[in-house]
């Protein structure tokens, strides 16, 4: 699975982009978050708030419950605003 992580998440967690293998039982959008948050401190304190958080599985908006799989790309990113 590949992970883009945009804006201040990108900051927080000091990555721009990975390559992870999440546990086989890590199959929604949610469980991926909650299992990043696990990997350290970082990753914590950049997922801590979830309703910061938006989620683009194959770049397309994706909700908590969506599926995640082993060869999906993911983005994640706050909210975008415009004006």
């Amino acid at each position: 699975m590949k992970l883009l992580y945009f804006a201040w998440v990108k900051t927080k967690t000091g990555l721009s982009e990975e390559e992870v293998t999440p546990p086989e039982d890590v199959a929604t959008v949610a469980e991926l978050l909650t299992w990043l948050e696990g990997r350290g401190p970082e990753f914590a304190d950049a997922l801590s708030d979830r309703e910061a958080i938006r989620v683009a599985v194959n770049q397309s908006f994706a909700r908590p419950g969506d599926p995640v799989g082993p060869n999906d790309e993911v983005a994640l990113f706050p909210p975008v605003t415009g004006g």
